[in-house]
């Protein structure tokens, strides 16, 4: 999915414009609010109501996807991460990681049980797990 998702390749996808797809579209071709409501079987301002939904995010992708069909145009979505997938993975078991550690120190403290490993230091313990947990696949990462 990183590969898919690359920001470079996505770089070039447009914001969306202010009035929505739909009426940008629709107005770029020159075809009227009538025109399109035709070819849908609905009213002008039935449409002007579907266009007023996308802008304001109201419309469903399937009454999207049907308007786009009417404007001879495909519908794509796509959910964009802020960072890539995988580094989403490492810092989410990173943070369960730390967590449990955290909590296992308290267990052991208030039990007196304090163990002392020189050989292997809290971060080891923390990149050790943090390693079992993205190569588990768990989806206890996000619990």
């Amino acid at each position: 999915m990183d590969a898919a998702l690359r920001a470079d390749r996505l770089a070039a996808l447009p914001e969306r414009p202010m009035g929505g797809w739909l009426r940008a579209i629709r107005q770029a071709l020159g075809i009227t609010s009538a025109g399109v409501a035709a070819r849908l079987g609905i009213t002008a301002s039935g449409l002007r109501k579907l266009e007023q939904a996308e802008a304001s995010n109201a419309i469903t992708l399937a009454t999207l996807r049907r308007v786009a069909e009417a404007l001879d145009c495909e519908l794509r979505y796509v959910l964009v991460p802020r960072q890539p997938l995988r580094e989403m993975r490492r810092q989410q078991a990173l943070a369960r990681a730390r967590s449990w550690l955290q909590r296992s120190s308290r267990t052991m403290a208030l039990e007196a049980q304090h163990v002392e490993s020189p050989s292997v230091s809290d971060n080891e313990r923390l990149q050790a797990i943090t390693e079992e947990l993205l190569r588990s696949g768990s989806t206890r990462l996000w619990d």
